[in-house]
């Protein structure tokens, strides 16, 4: 018997690399401005690329499926926050108020395009469903999830967000992604056809880790969190996708989807987007001392999502064959 090894996410490899040199060796002295600039910058030039990939019309002519897509977004925007505001019950005996506050951003970024694209084309679901649903939740992303995380980190999360955090949203997330899309009669084909323009995506957010958690051991960040602290995190975050994966599909099938659409909704009603959610924190709470606890949740979320829905998408293959 032949066991096929999964092929390992270098992209994660390289942002969990990024967290522990920044905690081993962090920008210190005149590098701090330094990796700090690099960072906008870098975060400016995402957004925009996202902007230039995302087409608004392919969205909104797939919005004709409204049933399907109304009720992922339902798990992304509003199931999963009102999951967040439950989990305060866990503070402090299971987390602590840093990881809470990660943990309930966590459950405000949008759902991932690409993964939850692969995965419903694996489990041979609805994939023309997912690309719509998966882009759409990206789109409104950049305005609903900073939107959400003023409504209730500020309350239940126990954050002061700051009004010219409200700015650098605009400036660094909003306006580089809204010229992507107004420049997309030039720009989305030449993005479409060098995939190596992706290298820059992730690149920009492992240097925005880097800069994370350099500033956060700055600031002390590991004294707050022991190992005992990150064991219960990944136990949530498993809980907390197991939880989603069987509300999402019986809530569908109880809705009267077939089983393609079924998928699509479980596969993209379940995802958080790692590249969107990391680069908005820092730029959402830049005067956070412990801004990469607030992502480290996001992190180890990101990892268990891959590893459990690899393993479904394939098993869902299976029985379709």
């Amino acid at each position: 018997m032949n066991l096929r090894l999964p092929k390992p996410d270098y992209f994660l490899l390289a942002i969990i690399t990024a967290a522990v040199l920044a905690s081993i060796a962090p920008a210190t002295g005149a590098m701090v401005p330094v990796i700090s600039w690099a960072s906008k910058i870098m975060i400016a030039i995402l957004f925009f690329l996202y902007g230039a990939r995302l087409s608004p019309q392919e969205a909104l002519q797939g919005l004709k499926h409204w049933r399907l897509h109304s009720v992922i977004l339902t798990f992304t925007y509003l199931l999963f926050p009102l999951i967040g505001l439950a989990m305060r019950l866990l503070v402090p005996d299971v987390l602590s108020e840093e990881l809470y506050r990660g943990m309930l951003w966590l459950c405000l970024v949008p759902s991932t395009v690409q993964s939850s694209i692969n995965f419903t084309s694996i489990a041979k679901g609805n994939v023309a469903g997912a690309i719509v649903s998966a882009s759409f939740s990206n789109l409104i992303g950049v305005v609903v999830t900073p939107l959400l995380a003023l409504a209730l980190m500020s309350t239940s999360g126990g954050l002061r967000i700051e009004a010219s955090s409200i700015l650098d949203i605009v400036f660094q997330l909003l306006v580089p992604f809204m010229v992507g899309q107004l420049s997309r009669r030039w720009t989305a084909g030449f993005v479409k056809r060098h995939k190596r323009l992706k290298l820059v995506d992730q690149g920009s957010i492992v240097l925005v880790v880097y800069s994370a958690f350099s500033a956060g051991m700055r600031e002390h960040m590991w004294t707050k969190v022991d190992v005992a602290d990150i064991v219960k995190l990944v136990l949530v975050c498993c809980a907390l996708l197991a939880a989603m994966l069987w509300v999402t599909w019986h809530v569908a099938r109880l809705l009267g989807f077939g089983r393609a659409d079924a998928i699509a909704i479980q596969f993209c009603g379940t995802k958080k987007s790692l590249a969107t959610g990391v680069p908005m924190a820092t730029v959402l709470f830049a005067n956070l001392p412990d801004v990469g606890l607030m992502v480290l949740p996001l992190m180890v979320f990101h990892q268990v999502q891959l590893m459990a829905c690899s393993a479904m998408a394939s098993r869902y293959a299976r029985q379709a064959t």
